[in-house]
């Protein structure tokens, strides 16, 4: 039985369709990884999935448990912990205490008991202390554990977000983008965190994230979003080479666009006629661009209408920028410049 299922997920706000059929599956003990161009929909599907949003259609079903229409504090008792992608804590509390209020719902007392402070109170409070400490201390945190949240780095932040979620005593992690602000080595160390939290912990996790290099190295399994709906899944060595994976971090089309930005023999040339007229122009002694007026064979072209009209000298003239520059692959647009333009 897998630990979280999501089926046919969608949802919409106003004319947007944010997330459209997603569906996902999370095992027991496993890494998942979800990753996507930014607004392609990871963080709408972890609303959806912890109870903040209420999906349009479709199920989340924990432990073969319909919990679609559950609270996130529901949903946190069960067992589901999570980051946020804006780090949301007590900025005013210090470490300590933030850790603490995290495992508010386990404090085992109630509010009275709370303000009259008695031994039952002393002695939980003193056992949610002990656990915070030993978090701080698996995350390397220690030496921030009484100074205030607010004045730390926000890839510390990240850290210690991380384990406010460790406190609640999760069974499934829920991490958006964790490494935020953090640096190559940092993002490195917190990879080996989560690899030894799944470990002594029998922790299971998804996580959204943009660090490629951890996603190939901690994830068991990842799922492409794009434009709310889902591209890829597999492996990550084979989501790394997927061709339309690919295409959507860089934009276009696959295998197209690549084929389309290929420079063609058209190209170069018009690229060197170019380069000639500015240089006529400049020096009016120098040799006169020398026009092929043959018509060339129907190729894949990037060029306009217009720039592939440019055959004569009068299209030429029009090539004459007002400056020396050398040739580039955006002044190939020169030719579109309308006739008000002429020198």
């Amino acid at each position: 039985m897998s630990v979280l299922e999501v089926s046919d997920l969608s949802i919409r706000f106003g004319g947007l369709q944010a997330l459209q059929d997603v569906n996902l599956e999370v095992n027991e003990y496993e890494i998942v990884g979800l990753i996507g161009p930014n607004g392609a929909g990871k963080t709408t599907a972890f609303n959806c999935i912890t109870g903040f949003y209420q999906p349009n259609t479709g199920s989340v079903r924990y432990r073969g448990q319909d919990v679609t229409k559950a609270p996130p504090h529901v949903k946190a008792a069960m067992g589901f912990g999570r980051t946020f992608q804006n780090v949301g804590m007590v900025k005013s509390a210090t470490a300590i205490e933030n850790l603490k209020t995290a495992q508010h719902a386990k404090a085992g007392y109630d509010v009275l008991s709370g303000l009259v402070g008695t031994s039952l109170t002393s002695k939980r409070e003193r056992e949610l202390t002990a656990k915070a400490d030993a978090i701080l201390d698996l995350l390397g945190l220690q030496s921030i554990r009484d100074k205030k949240v607010g004045g730390q780095s926000y890839g510390t932040l990240k850290l210690l977000e991380l384990g406010c979620a460790l406190a609640t005593d999760p069974d499934i992690l829920l991490l958006d983008e964790p490494t935020s602000g953090m640096g190559p080595e940092e993002s490195d160390e917190l990879g080996d965190r989560l690899l030894t939290l799944r470990k002594e912990f029998a922790l299971t996790m998804l996580v959204i994230e943009h660090h490629v290099p951890l996603v190939l190295r901690v994830c068991d399994h990842v799922y492409v979003l794009n434009f709310g709906r889902l591209l890829a899944e597999g492996k990550p060595s084979v989501i790394q080479t997927h061709p339309e994976v690919v295409a959507a971090y860089l934009g276009g089309e696959a295998p197209e666009a690549l084929e389309a930005t290929t420079e063609t023999a058209e190209d170069a040339e018009l690229d060197a006629l170019t380069e000639q007229a500015a240089r006529h122009h400049d020096d009016p002694d120098a040799p006169a661009p020398e026009v092929d007026h043959e018509p060339a064979p129907p190729t894949r072209r990037r060029r306009t209408a217009a720039a592939r009209a440019a055959t004569d000298e009068g299209e030429a003239e029009r090539l004459r920028p007002k400056k020396r520059a050398t040739s580039t692959r955006k002044k190939a647009a020169a030719p579109e410049t309308t006739e008000g333009d002429d020198q």
